[in-house]
């Protein structure tokens, strides 16, 4: 694998480094000691699958609260999508700033996304499955979100959104004096 850094602190872009003959190639996903020798964590505790089937198709920007803030190691298996990450951890340096990156069934690109961020994606293409590990189980009573047309974000989402939950609809909008969701 290698390891990207992206703008925002402890979020990687992870590329698969292929070995490949005739028979197409293979590929690492996930190693524990490479993990740990960029300082992400190492323990999953779930695997989960998405399908969404229309262009447009918003989930997030999910994320968990406290003892249940997750990891993820995210991966689009079919289509293509545009993730999207905002650090939500006060102490950091990249504190409410977002990165957005395209992953794709071509180009195979995983994203690591730490603890103490919000996650969302957008489907730019019909059909997608997205498939992510997960460090911590889904805890309802921590769950939290973030409106993705928050103007407090800024982002700009590359095609019109044609299908979002209730739930990711009506999130909370951001307060100028809001503490820190992470410390």
């Amino acid at each position: 694998m290698i390891f990207h850094e992206t703008t925002l602190k402890d979020a990687w872009l992870i590329e698969l480094q292929k070995r490949g003959d005739e028979r197409g190639f293979f590929a690492r996903t996930y190693c524990e000691t490479e993990f740990a020798a960029h300082g992400l964590v190492t323990r999953y505790v779930q695997q989960n699958t998405s399908f969404s089937k229309d262009k447009g198709t918003l989930r997030g920007m999910h994320f968990q609260r406290a003892d249940a803030a997750e990891a993820k190691l995210v991966r689009c298996l079919k289509g293509a999508i545009m993730d999207i990450i905002v650090d939500l951890r006060g102490s950091s340096p990249t504190y409410m700033k977002h990165e957005t990156f395209e992953l794709t069934d071509e180009n195979r690109h995983q994203l690591y996304v730490p603890p103490g961020f919000a996650h969302a994606f957008q489907t730019l293409t019909d059909d997608v499955e997205v498939s992510y590990l997960v460090s911590s189980p889904y805890t309802p009573s921590a769950e939290g979100g973030l409106r993705y047309d928050d103007p407090a974000l800024g982002i700009d989402w590359p095609v019109p959104v044609s299908v979002i939950s209730d739930k990711d609809r009506v999130w909370p909008l951001l307060s100028a004096d809001a503490e820190p969701i992470f410390a």
